[in-house]
């Protein structure tokens, strides 16, 4: 396992050496955490955010969903990495990180603020920013916080959360969520990582038994990211209505009415943006379940701007 070297061993042997000091010699540490191969990581914000990067081009930044990471776009980055410069984010905490849930950093401002850090650090300038689910919301925040990294902003289903008035059902979901947090952490205290995962799956519908085994590992690995619900997102109907660059909204014929009505209050706050695309046969996780139809209708938006 890669660890960072003191600071203080760096500097005496700095020293010994005669090299430049830290004021003109930038000192790269190496990742806190094992890295798979052909994974590179970038230092932003004090922490080692790792992704994939293939293709060349315009870049497209894409974020995952929750719990997952880069690997979840395994559907797409070969299409995509033909025409572009293709990069698949883990955000903080997620895998290659095995998180313990621990800290108080893990919260859609600060992926927000990790990815907009990233994208200028690579000098990416202006990109195709893709975010699905709670990566929609990290999206939709990096989209209102700093527009200036922003080409295009495509959201499959962004959860929008704060969008929604407080009703009932909205103090529910927010229970349910504390409630299913406490659960898998519960059950990691007692050591069952695959009763963590199982429950946390079937609460929110969804069957271990029925998934690929990829997703599972997915899953199995974030697990330290769901004893947490974290903060939603603190974007305003008045962010959104400043919005205009293009937006692709898209949606899965299957999916709970829920995220239709996230859409529907992200569209109010700004009409201008176009009516979602439904990506027939398929959920939540469209870009899973239809991978084909789903690849080809953003490929198909980006060819156009």
């Amino acid at each position: 396992m890669a660890t960072r070297k003191p600071m203080k061993k760096i500097l005496l042997i700095t020293l010994m050496l005669g090299l430049p000091s830290f004021t003109s010699l930038q000192v790269v540490a190496a990742p806190s955490w094992p890295i798979p191969e052909g994974i590179k990581t970038i230092e932003v914000n004090g922490y080692d955010m790792a992704y994939q990067e293939a293709g060349s081009g315009t870049p497209v930044v894409l974020l995952h969903m929750h719990p997952a990471d880069y690997r979840s776009w395994d559907t797409l980055v070969p299409d995509f990495s033909k025409a572009y410069r293709t990069i698949a984010v883990s955000l903080r905490h997620y895998y290659p990180e095995n998180w313990n849930g621990v800290g108080g950093d893990f919260s859609v401002a600060q992926h927000a603020s990790d990815i907009a850090a990233m994208i200028k650090k690579l000098n990416l300038g202006k990109v195709h920013l893709l975010g699905a689910s709670r990566g929609g919301s990290v999206a939709v925040t990096v989209a209102s916080l700093y527009p200036e990294v922003i080409n295009t902003l495509i959201v499959p289903e962004p959860n929008l959360e704060p969008l929604l008035p407080e009703t009932p059902e909205k103090q529910k979901r927010t229970a349910d969520g504390i409630a299913r947090a406490d659960g898998v952490r519960a059950n990691l205290a007692a050591g069952d990582r695959e009763k963590a995962a199982r429950e946390w799956l079937a609460s929110v519908g969804g069957a271990w038994e029925k998934i690929p085994e990829r997703w599972k590992q997915n899953i199995l690995d974030n697990l330290g990211t769901l004893t947490d619900i974290g903060e939603r997102g603190k974007f305003t109907c008045a962010d959104i209505q400043k919005f205009n660059f293009p937006i692709l909204v898209l949606t899965g014929e299957k999916s709970p009415k829920l995220y239709g009505e996230f859409i529907a209050a992200m569209r109010q706050c700004n009409p201008n943006i176009p009516a979602p695309l439904i990506v027939p046969n398929a959920g939540h996780s469209m870009h899973r379940e239809n991978a084909a139809f789903f690849n080809k209708a953003v490929l198909d938006f980006l060819s156009q701007h």
